[in-house]
């Protein structure tokens, strides 16, 4: 324990106006503060996620949560291996872009995904509709038709989805 006189003046000059049996604590100007901000950043455009980073997010959406290592490892099953310290930096990435978050187990972070497939695929397909079809979504099925993307059957299904969700609405 430091002797009183290697303390700042101002510290030996405290404790010398208190008797020793008098627990003395001081506190100088502290501001406490908590911040809440939205963990989510402004919509990341899907397209331009890399290849990497789209690989990733598929193992997260087809096992829910998983570990750096998981990752890992999974990516090395499908002949892409990686070290783990570009897993990790991919990982955090996504975090930053929006599409995954994280808890700590046992100072392991796990990894989830903060949208679902069905979300993220619809924000990019509303990016298409509006760079290439100036917003219109008739315009886009009738490419998508023209182009052979989208069969009968598939408009069908469709149309039954979309007169399903009318009915929800006026329900």
């Amino acid at each position: 324990m430091p002797r009183t006189g290697d303390r700042p003046p101002a510290y030996r000059n405290n404790v010398r106006a208190f008797p020793k049996n008098v627990l003395h604590r001081s506190v100088r100007n502290v501001t406490l503060c908590s911040v809440m901000t939205s963990s989510r950043p402004p919509a990341h455009d899907p397209a331009e996620l890399g290849e990497l980073e789209r690989a990733i997010m598929r193992l997260i959406w087809q096992h829910g949560n998983l570990t750096a290592e998981q990752v890992r490892e999974e990516l090395d099953g499908l002949d892409r291996p990686l070290k783990d310290s570009t897993i990790r930096t991919v990982l955090r990435r996504l975090e930053e872009k929006g599409y995954v978050s994280h808890t700590v187990e046992n100072r392991t972070f796990r990894y989830r995904p903060a949208e679902t497939r069905q979300l993220v695929a619809g924000r990019a397909v509303k990016r298409i509709i509006d760079r290439f079809c100036d917003g219109s979504v008739e315009a886009l099925l009738v490419g998508m038709v023209d182009s052979e993307v989208l069969d009968q059957t598939e408009l069908q299904r469709l149309a039954e989805r979309i007169a399903a969700a009318r009915k929800g609405k006026k329900a």
